[in-house]
């Protein structure tokens, strides 16, 4: 498969500028001491290889140079972002592939929960190994690969994690000290993974392809799928291209279990709450559907009200545990979710939100909320006011 690394700009050190170097250096080295020529020609030559191994490395496909990263260590922890969807743990499961070839152990673990039906039909169909943590110190391994992520959160201890490989295609500024191939441009970090084993030659005899089983093209078509909206929402040509790749390998009726999973009677209340007690201006709506247990359940909401006709963006919002949830939809190209919901929140100290333009989501403390800290407080019903001005653009 044919891919672009959108992340970095190469600069490739070609060989003959350094040899033309190397003549120059020696032509005025000849009336040195042979000493000093001896020196002067050994760190030539040194320059030279030097550049010679970086060309090689630069050139090598992302596949491969991510796979000999993790030959490097015998232990490696395949770590997600909390309450992992079906993108982060797909990529799990890939890079578990591809450690295994070089004969890497690893450790797939998350901080939060999985809860969302999808998620957990996910996990369950397709037989994951997943440990949960809840600190840094519970970290199966020093070394340690983020996936669909870039940076460490959502533990105690989260701040001090430095990752040697990172592999997303979220906004960010985080990097792995080995490693680091982040490419916003992509609908899901599951596509990076694809092409990856495609650099690899997945499925073939040879002892460092990984193993291209049905699971793992399943769970790698759903996870794609999934951050994608079966293939409407913010995708590139390398999700097309993945999928095309990952066909012919994939087990159907793994892949229906998955994506019709049962939903649970909350969840149903939940969905039932946002269409019934929406606000809509314009076509924009917004629903407070009140206090939930189940937080999973307002970005399936929010994807319920996206369904209906006229309205553009939608924003949801419940309350859990004294934290108030935010999730939100745009099919408008006005409206920038991520941004909207940012903007939204700025005025409330210790919130925080954002997202993609198509997706977004957010918290803040109610207590925050209600007056707590410097800012005078906002009820419900001005922060839906601040809602809908931030989606038409007003804030």
């Amino acid at each position: 498969m044919d891919f672009q690394n959108a992340s970095t700009d190469v600069a490739f050190v070609e060989a003959e500028p350094l040899v033309a170097a190397v003549e120059r250096a020696i032509d005025s080295a000849q009336a040195l001491d042979p000493l000093v020529l001896s020196l002067v020609v050994l760190a030539a030559v040194g320059l030279v290889l030097g550049g010679w191994w970086v060309v090689r490395w630069v050139r090598r496909p992302p596949g491969v140079r991510f796979q000999s990263v993790l030959a490097e260590y015998d232990d490696v922890t395949v770590l997600m972002h909390p309450n992992p969807d079906p993108d982060a743990m797909a990529c799990a499961m890939a890079v578990d592939a591809i450690a295994d070839a070089v004969d890497t152990d690893t450790t797939l673990q998350f901080p939060g929960e999985i809860r969302h039906q999808e998620n957990r039909a996910f996990r369950t169909v397709l037989g994951l190994d997943l440990d949960q943590i809840a600190s840094s110190s519970a970290l199966a391994s020093e070394a340690v690969v983020l996936v669909d992520h870039n940076t460490a959160r959502g533990f105690t201890g989260a701040q001090t994690v430095e990752p040697v490989a990172v592999v997303d295609h979220h906004p960010g500024n985080g990097t792995g000290t080995d490693f680091t191939d982040v490419r916003t441009d992509y609908g899901a970090a599951a596509t990076l993974l694809v092409e990856y084993l495609d650099d690899l030659g997945a499925g073939t005899d040879n002892d460092t392809d990984p193993d291209f089983s049905a699971e793992l093209a399943t769970g790698l078509l759903y996870g794609i799928q999934s951050d994608t909206d079966h293939l409407t929402n913010g995708c590139s040509r390398a999700e097309f291209e993945a999928c095309g790749t990952l066909f012919g390998e994939l087990d159907e009726d793994l892949l229906e279990r998955i994506a019709n999973p049962q939903v649970s009677d909350d969840v149903l209340q939940i969905k039932a709450t946002a269409i019934t007690e929406k606000r809509v201006e314009g076509s924009f709506a917004i629903c407070d559907v009140g206090a939930v247990s189940n937080t999973d359940a307002i970005p399936q909401a929010a994807d319920e009200l996206m369904q209906l006709e006229g309205v553009t963006a939608v924003v949801v919002y419940g309350e859990n545990d004294g934290t108030i949830h935010l999730s939100g939809r745009s099919r408008d190209d006005r409206v920038h979710m991520g941004e909207t919901l940012r903007y939204a929140v700025s005025d409330i100290p210790m919130a925080n939100a954002g997202g993609h333009a198509r997706m977004g989501g957010g918290q803040l403390s109610v207590e925050h909320m209600r007056g707590l800290g410097p800012a005078d407080g906002v009820d419900k019903t001005e922060f839906e006011e601040q809602l809908f001005s931030a989606l038409a653009g007003e804030r």
